[in-house]
């Protein structure tokens, strides 16, 4: 599904050269890679602050524990996701509300956000799914309006843009109140571990989320508030450093891939090609089709022997797994997520794939959609 392999290959030289600093000056945990790359991923994304830290659901927990949210409190999400937001609700004794998405985007549905707010509700964590942007704007009205709190998970869509209905535009993570994103392996921008960062253009949020991903602490040793140890480790911001400049390009490399997929698969009887919404740039962190009226694990099993991988994001929504349960939702419950678990599949997707190894993906899922 990815060949981080090649893509190391073409910036070893850098990548090589950002771990050697680190590994001589032994500053392996809050070093001056750390400092740097928050700098310059804060100037890519034309956001105030940047704090980088462990992984992509600390973020998301470090979020919510920085607005001040009481035990019970509402947090809406969408039912079809990774798990990572739900669970960072959950933890915090904070009541997950989950809520279904539109068909076409796959992401969060703004109706059906509407319809499940409460006065208990106190926050949305929109998730920007498979690369592309949540319908925002209606969204953010709609929380302004309401005085409720937007934390964005921005794990699958660094780098994606949105457009305003005014022209204007904001990254990804950068228009609600804190966004956040994982820098696992695999994301479009990921480095050789685990690695997340939060993103918000207010000064005293920003100074809460770095006191609480640092043991609450505002100076050695003066513990303000209840906190947590994550953070990014110096290798790590190194890696990242080196593959920032090359982000843009990464997502163009993407966007080519899917282009070629969308050509070559259009009109093939089964295959639902994937919607881009006119509101944002999409950067294919995964390319995800839906199959319709086909048997889609008879195909994923046919692409199988004939050596192309395919992944299921994701194969049973979060109000039927059974760690929520007691939350109370039963089948039926979110009809658009249950069907697109039921029918999605994401084809190979990443910024080495070329034009034969394209063909040959196409050609053989024409063929299994056939048999």
């Amino acid at each position: 599904m990815v060949d981080l392999r090649s893509q190391y290959e073409k910036i070893k030289g850098e990548i090589d050269g950002g771990i050697r600093e680190v590994l001589e000056s032994c500053a392996f945990v809050k070093g001056d890679k750390v400092t740097l790359f928050q700098e310059h991923m804060a100037q890519y994304l034309g956001v105030c602050h940047v704090v980088a830290v462990g992984n992509g659901s600390d973020a998301l927990t470090i979020a919510l524990m920085a607005l001040g949210l009481q035990a019970g409190d509402e947090v809406i999400t969408p039912a079809f996701s990774f798990v990572s937001a739900v669970e960072a609700i959950s933890l915090l004794g904070l009541k997950p509300v989950l809520v279904d998405v539109e068909y076409d985007t796959m992401n969060v549905s703004v109706d059906s956000v509407m319809q499940a707010i409460t006065e208990r509700t106190r926050a949305i964590v929109p998730v920007h799914l498979f690369g592309q942007n949540a319908d925002m704007e209606p969204l953010l009205r709609l929380a302004r309006e309401r005085g409720i709190y937007v934390v964005e998970d921005a794990c699958q869509s660094i780098g994606a843009s949105y457009t305003f209905s005014d022209g204007k535009t904001a990254m990804s993570g950068c228009m609600g109140d804190i966004g956040c994103t994982s820098f696992f392996p695999s994301k479009n921008l990921g480095c050789y571990g685990d690695g997340g960062a939060l993103f918000t253009n207010d000064d005293a949020l920003a100074a809460k989320i770095r006191s609480i991903a640092n043991h609450g602490m505002s100076e050695r040793y003066h513990y303000d508030r209840v906190g947590v140890n994550s953070r990014l480790d110096s290798i790590q911001a190194a890696v990242l450093d080196a593959k920032l400049p090359h982000l843009d390009g990464y997502a163009e490399a993407r966007r080519r891939a899917a282009a070629y997929y969308d050509t070559a698969l259009k009109g093939v009887g089964g295959i639902v090609l994937p919607t881009k919404a006119p509101y944002s740039t999409h950067v294919f962190h995964q390319y995800t089709v839906k199959t319709e009226g086909i048997d889609r694990e008879a195909v994923r099993r046919r692409l199988a022997e004939r050596g192309v991988p395919t992944m299921v994001y994701y194969p049973i929504p979060l109000h039927l797994q059974k760690a929520y349960e007691p939350l109370g939702y039963h089948a039926g419950d979110f009809p658009v997520a249950e069907r697109l678990a039921a029918s999605v599949m994401s084809l190979p997707m990443h910024t080495e794939l070329d034009e034969v190894q394209l063909k040959y993906i196409s050609d053989a899922l024409t063929e299994a959609v056939a048999m």
